[in-house]
């Protein structure tokens, strides 16, 4: 894979991880965009294909419903606080260590050290306002965004990507799309999730390449 591609990866992680960090109100609403959604690389993939269709397929409903007065900024942020805010809980907690075993309520698990330790290899500083746990899904997309970048300058190797999708957001994005998909069936969040499930496969077959 040339660095171009690595770069190109790189920018499409950033894009989820941020988009799941805050709720819309507060973040760039690009995703509401056709256009967007029309330039966005598929990677010569399907599956990453089928899945911005879906992403696009949701922008236009949201374009139609903006021209009749709804503010779907508004309503994307609601779904998104009951999703990964609360309260009384989040419907489907944005952490790793929730998701790794059935049952678990409590964050700040084994992930989450592991997250912690990865971060300090590579000389990042988690900084947010909400004070996530690093092992948050935003934060993980986040990482590896870096980790592409790192590969595409040199700095970094497409061996230690391929173990962190592995180890990491690979290991449990489809279950927590699975517990989206329950409460918000076809919604952004689980149009943009079913992308990051699609990419995270899609770096692991292209850096195995």
């Amino acid at each position: 894979m040339n660095d171009q591609m690595w770069l190109t990866y790189a920018d499409a992680f950033a894009f989820i991880g941020n988009s799941l960090l805050k709720p819309m109100t507060q973040t760039e609403t690009i995703g509401l965009d056709l256009q967007f959604w029309d330039s966005f690389p598929t990677f010569d993939d399907s599956r990453v294909a089928s899945a911005i269709e879906r992403c696009r397929s949701f922008a236009e409903r949201a374009q139609e419903s903006m021209a009749s007065g709804v503010d779907e900024v508004e309503d994307v942020s609601v779904v998104y606080t009951k999703l990964f805010i609360g309260p009384p809980q989040p419907a489907a907690a944005p952490w790793e260590t929730m998701n790794r075993q059935e049952g678990v309520t409590v964050g700040f698990g084994e992930p989450t050290f592991q997250m912690q330790q990865i971060l300090r290899s590579l000389g990042l500083v988690v900084s947010n306002e909400n004070n996530q746990y690093a092992d948050h899904m935003g934060i993980e997309l986040l990482t590896l965004s870096e980790m592409c970048r790192r590969v595409a300058s040199g700095e970094g190797s497409s061996e230690q990507v391929e173990q962190f999708v592995s180890e990491h957001p690979g290991g449990w994005v489809e279950k927590f799309d699975a517990n989206i998909h329950a409460e918000a069936p076809d919604g952004y969040y689980d149009c943009l999730v079913g992308l990051a499930g699609a990419l995270l496969e899609s770096v692991l077959n292209c850096s195995a390449n």
